[in-house]
């Protein structure tokens, strides 16, 4: 079983790292400059926007994925937006599972109705991940430049929580 927990200050240079790796491979996130520790903490630890921050720790306790949740201004209230990162190497098998169940357990509690993933169309892995969870395609942004000009879709899916508004 693999061990899940909140993400803490003195996780930020680990869970930064493991982010700043995926920046550095291209093609997986919308991100495309890596993140100092300080941007980093303020994104996905103490960001206004933060509903919560999960990390996945393998066998020897080490950080090997995290899974951000918030809120968006371009979403309904009762509707959060997701974020999952995990480590390349070693790869841990099941660490986004793990990760979402906790994430899917929190929102509802919260009373939110649904979870907003938005993935590159051309992150294969992103898009299988979120597939494999149960998020739903639902509406597409044609053509996002990338800093170099290159035009990439962004497909938006939708994990339907409970019953009412979605997103």
């Amino acid at each position: 079983m693999i061990a899940v927990r909140p993400m803490m200050p003195e996780d930020v240079a680990v869970a930064c790292q493991i982010l700043n790796d995926i920046i550095a491979i291209g093609g997986t996130t919308a991100f495309e400059t890596p993140f100092s520790e300080a941007l980093f903490a303020q994104a996905y630890l103490n960001g206004a926007d933060k509903i919560c921050c999960h990390l996945a720790l393998d066998d020897q306790g080490e950080v090997a994925g995290f899974q951000w949740l918030g809120t968006h201004d371009d979403l309904p209230d009762d509707c959060a937006d997701i974020a999952t990162f995990t480590r390349r190497a070693p790869l841990l098998k099941g660490a986004g599972r793990a990760l979402f169940a906790e994430t899917a357990t929190r929102a509802a509690a919260l009373g939110f109705s649904a979870i907003n993933a938005t993935i590159r169309a051309d992150n294969r892995m992103g898009l299988s991940y979120y597939d494999k969870m149960g998020f739903r395609d639902y509406s597409v942004a044609y053509g996002v430049a990338l800093r170099d000009g290159a035009p990439v879709d962004r497909i938006s899916k939708r994990f339907e929580l409970k019953k009412g508004r979605s997103c």
